[in-house]
């Protein structure tokens, strides 16, 4: 049963409110999308064929239970869900970042799901699946990346109409180097929106363009 994958690497979680926290990271080759600012487009087709079981030990030599499924888009591969269940068959603590176009209603419940619905600057806007709001649980998080105030005021309407401070914790992402992270603060604050500002932390660890980290 193979995957095909780009990467495996250890780092420490760049983004989400696990922001921080050492974490073994797959990537997976492949995405349905293609956003105006997509940092990884050498995910799009780059990869090796590897099998879960391959997959499960090559993460077996960092002593670390945090995991992220990653990409391009995981979910694009049909297998994805194995690997997601053989995760935390094995007691791993699951992290999935996807990007807002493909259903999650099969992805295990104890998977901490990252969605990232696409702001009009990403050209993607009309992919976003709005049906995934009915699978999320209060350990997801559901991020917008943010690249003028068009996209502030769109993702504000959006957490309105679906109500999703109600539902997991949401999360702002400014879009590097297009816009001054400082105006979606004073935004955030002027409307008092129950969100999150959130920076890429290994953007500014390492160099923005460096790999497997």
């Amino acid at each position: 049963m193979a995957l095909k994958i780009n990467e495996i690497y250890y780092s420490v979680q760049g983004e989400s409110t696990h922001a921080g926290r050492p974490c073994v990271f797959i990537r997976l080759t492949y995405c349905n999308l293609r956003c105006t600012y997509c940092d990884t487009e050498y995910a799009f087709y780059e990869g090796k064929d590897m099998e879960i079981t391959h997959i499960m030990n090559e993460i077996k030599q960092w002593d670390c239970n945090l995991v992220e499924v990653t990409g391009g888009e995981p979910l694009f591969q049909d297998k994805c869900i194995n690997l997601l269940n053989e995760l935390i068959n094995s007691n791993y603590e699951v992290m999935l970042e996807t990007g807002g176009s493909l259903s999650i209603s099969d992805v295990p419940k104890k998977v901490i799901k990252i969605v990232d619905f696409k702001c009009p600057s990403s050209a993607m806007e009309k992919k976003n699946l709005w049906s995934i709001v009915d699978d999320l649980q209060p350990h997801d998080e559901v991020k917008f990346v943010i690249g003028n105030r068009k996209d502030f005021d769109w993702a504000k309407d959006r957490i309105t109409e679906y109500s999703l401070d109600k539902i997991c914790t949401l999360l702002f992402s400014p879009t590097f180097e297009k816009i001054d992270p400082q105006l979606i603060v004073e935004w955030i604050l002027v409307e008092n929106l129950p969100v999150r500002m959130q920076m890429q932390m290994h953007k500014m660890i390492w160099s923005p363009d460096k790999q497997g980290v």
